[in-house]
């Protein structure tokens, strides 16, 4: 059968759609374009906000139209929250849950065989207790960089959050697996290996994880602490591996990290100097409110811990606008922890109401003009605090990965470690040629959103 499929959401969401599609190649089937006529449709959700709800129904109503024929199978966050919501839009044929991806190509070959009128699939969130072990998954659609899921699930329970809702208590993948998958990846030439999972800070941080008989931490054969380490295994293991990469992560939680803990990170050498640390408000009040256990000041100690190492270290955030409750004083708080903190990039939502979180009982609701015009705020200073970033790294010598050549424009294109986007002139052989490959070059000055780079080269 050919298969399609379409992808909402996180990176997670990507990583899962690469493991599924590999899945059914194993099968036998093949897997095509989400545009191209299909025989199978697969879309996997995102709920974070209820746009994405949205979304996540408009895109399973156009795939059926594409071939009224087609199954259309339904799977991810949206359909682990809301399965029964799912399943009456118009079309569905099969729902499978957050643990259940692994199985759904058996599913859909069994649909198809047997004929069923409709399969439902979803487990309650008091069985998601154990890592669904996917397979591992060697390719992705950037040739540079690659995602490699390291743990589900989080037990935070932000306020405004329904993800633990969708993902269930944290599980975390065993390292032999994670480093076998990186191992292949950076053998099939993958320069940039992204650690990634719903809340990474969170791995290993479950009781029992990775101590075996021997008192060692799986995979490392390094002497298991005595309290949880997290993801330093990790990032330790990787480190040790051979080949020409780096590794970046792809956040890391306040919630969960401290200052003291990212500085114990700062040495690996091939440890990308960047972190994505979600601030979400700059508000003491507003942060007691989210149910986040760190205050601005532990943010701010944080983000001096990195810049004190290296003055060009990139942050980047995320900012909620309109959370209920929130004053203009709060909201000056954010606009003003976004320029204190010089964000290289400040990803800003408005807070969206989700069912079983905490936040959507609360009052105070924010109206959605004034949500709009406070997240145009914190939009603009982050514009700014991004712009005034990269004028302070002007001269800086960065390592960039060249990712892209345009030969309309004859510009290469590719992000330091730092995560700044960085351009370069080349002419069309050489660009090409340079595409997969690390440069040492010195930043000269902001270009569109990032900044354009020379050669430090002699």
């Amino acid at each position: 059968m050919k298969i399609a499929f379409h992808t909402l959401g996180c990176k997670v969401n990507q990583y899962e759609s690469e493991a599924m599609a590999a899945l059914f190649r194993q099968r036998g089937h093949l897997v095509v374009d989400e545009h191209d006529f299909a025989d199978v449709y697969v879309i996997n959700t995102c709920t974070v906000t209820a746009e994405a709800d949205r979304k996540s129904r408009q895109y399973i109503r156009r795939m059926k139209k594409v071939n009224p024929d087609s199954i259309v199978a339904v799977t991810g966050c949206y359909a682990q929250t809301r399965p029964e919501e799912v399943s009456a839009v118009a079309g569905v044929d099969i729902v499978t849950g957050t643990n259940e991806k692994s199985s759904l190509p058996r599913i859909v070959e069994e649909f198809a065989e047997r004929g069923q009128q409709h399969v439902l699939r979803v487990h309650p969130l008091e069985q998601l207790t154990s890592y669904e072990d996917t397979g591992i998954v060697t390719s992705a659609e950037n040739r540079t960089r690659a995602y490699v899921k390291i743990q589900e699930g989080c037990n935070r329970f932000c306020s405004y959050c329904v993800i633990p809702y969708a993902r269930g208590e944290v599980r975390s993948r065993p390292m032999e697996d994670i480093i076998a998958e990186a191992r292949k990846l950076i053998r099939g030439g993958y320069k940039e290996i992204v650690l990634t999972g719903i809340n990474t800070a969170l791995y290993g941080t479950e009781p029992g994880f990775g101590r075996g008989a021997d008192g060692l931490c799986a995979g490392t054969g390094r002497a298991a602490a005595a309290e949880p380490s997290g993801i330093e295994p990790v990032i330790a293991a990787l480190d040790d591996l051979d080949g020409d990469f780096r590794i970046r992560l792809s956040s890391l939680e306040p919630a969960v990290v401290n200052a003291d803990y990212v500085k114990r990170l700062l040495p690996y050498r091939r440890l990308c100097h960047h972190l994505h640390l979600s601030a979400q408000s700059g508000s003491d009040a507003v942060l007691r409110a989210m149910n986040r256990p760190y205050d601005r000041e532990q943010y701010l100690e944080i983000v001096r811990t990195l810049r004190r190492e290296d003055p060009g270290y990139g942050i980047s955030t995320d900012m909620i606008a309109g959370f209920p409750g929130e004053k203009e004083e709060d909201v000056e708080d954010s606009l003003d922890l976004i320029g204190q903190c010089g964000f290289c990039r400040t990803h800003v939502f408005r807070y969206s109401r989700r069912p079983m979180t905490a936040a959507a009982e609360m009052k105070d609701q924010i109206p959605s003009q004034v949500k709009g015009e406070r997240s145009r705020r914190l939009q603009e200073a982050g514009e700014q605090a991004a712009e005034d970033f990269f004028l302070r790294c002007a001269g800086q010598t960065r390592r960039v990965l060249w990712e892209t050549y345009s030969p309309e424009d004859g510009l290469l294109s590719g992000y330091t470690d730092s995560y700044i986007r960085v351009w370069t002139k080349a002419a069309p052989e050489e660009g090409e040629s340079r595409l997969n490959t690390f440069e040492d070059v010195r930043l000269a000055e902001p270009f569109r959103d990032g900044m354009m780079a020379e050669s430090s080269s002699p």
